[in-house]
């Protein structure tokens, strides 16, 4: 579809020039070993060097800087498996906003030491992501805060597509990009700013096997829940809400292919990076890396593909878990 055909519009631009004193411009990184089994030149978007080490604190930035005074009075409130909470609570500390997250009781202790240093209150809210989503909601009502939605909200998706905006500048030649996908806030954002710039441009998600409500929401043609897995992408767990208003439709519309990957693959990835790349990547980050080492001949579709973008979304990952990876990798 058009982007002009969307019901709605992001202004991406606008989130750029807006964030742009509260975010990094993240590198990117040739990967000439990722290229040896005949794929097109690879080229890393290190979004896990981005403060608070993951993509999200662009839209999380982006949606705080819209708020009214009013509602900064009020405060803010998120639901989060870690990256997001973690960006609302920086960008919240750093205009002085009050700050809530609700976080599942498995939330990655990195994740919880960066919200809570960034002064905001965490509150541990049951076994799964849709109960921490319920229990933030329920709050937001008792206090009176506004809802920092992670993924299905015009203002956050236009401040994950400026992801897209630095990194077409970064490598103007790219024709197909590969971009993780849970409930389509980056994605979604990603892919429109590119098409709005090139429309041909081939956009790729990756979801982790185990995490993949937005493809099964796809195939189904509507909103679908699913029972929790446990995965290594944490970060990408969680529904899409059953009133899903804006990412689906990005995800439908503007989505070219689809990969799923598995937690071997996942798990490779993460210490492939480690290992050979010198990078640290948490499971959800790693999933678009994970596509490449071992998905290559779908990546460019039927025509191919010359130049690959592959978005490296996070890095809050300990070293105690990539030490615990590595003792219980096969032989």
């Amino acid at each position: 579809m058009p982007l002009q055909n969307l019901p709605f519009r992001l202004d991406v631009p606008g989130a750029a020039k807006a964030i742009a004193p509260f975010i990094r411009r993240t590198p990117v990184m040739r990967a000439p070993e990722l290229e040896e089994s005949g794929g097109g030149r690879v080229f890393l978007k290190l979004e896990n060097l981005q403060v608070t080490g993951s993509f999200k604190a662009r839209g999380a930035a982006n949606r705080i800087l819209s708020l009214t005074d009013i509602e900064r009075d009020r405060g803010v409130i998120a639901c989060s498996s870690g990256n997001h909470g973690r960006a609302v609570a920086y960008m919240a500390g750093k205009l002085g906003i009050s700050a809530v997250i609700c976080v599942p009781n498995w939330v990655d202790p990195v994740k919880l030491s960066g919200m809570k240093k960034a002064g905001a209150r965490v509150v541990l809210s049951g076994d799964s992501y849709d109960e921490a989503e319920a229990r933030a909601i329920t709050l937001a009502e008792e206090e009176g805060r506004v809802f920092v939605q992670p993924f299905d909200d015009p203002w956050v998706a236009a401040g994950q597509g400026t992801l897209g905006l630095e990194l077409l500048e970064q490598v103007p030649e790219l024709d197909t990009v590969l971009i993780p996908l849970s409930g389509g806030g980056l994605a979604g954002g990603v892919a429109y700013a590119l098409k709005e710039l090139r429309p041909d441009i081939r956009i790729v998600a990756v979801s982790a096997a185990n995490a993949r409500v937005m493809y099964e929401s796809l195939r189904a043609g509507k909103p679908v829940s699913m029972e929790e897995e446990e995965t290594l992408a944490e970060a990408l767990s969680g529904g899409i809400g059953l009133t899903n208003r804006y990412s689906l439709t990005l995800i439908r519309e503007l989505v070219d292919g689809h990969i799923l990957v598995g937690e071997d693959e996942i798990r490779n990835a993460m210490l492939h990076a480690s290992g050979s790349l010198n990078l640290l990547l948490e499971g959800g980050g790693a999933v678009a890396l994970a596509a490449v080492l071992g998905h290559q001949r779908d990546l460019g579709g039927e025509r191919g593909a010359e130049a690959i973008g592959v978005v490296l979304s996070g890095g809050n990952v300990s070293l105690s878990r990539l030490q615990k990876l590595t003792e219980d990798a096969p032989a």
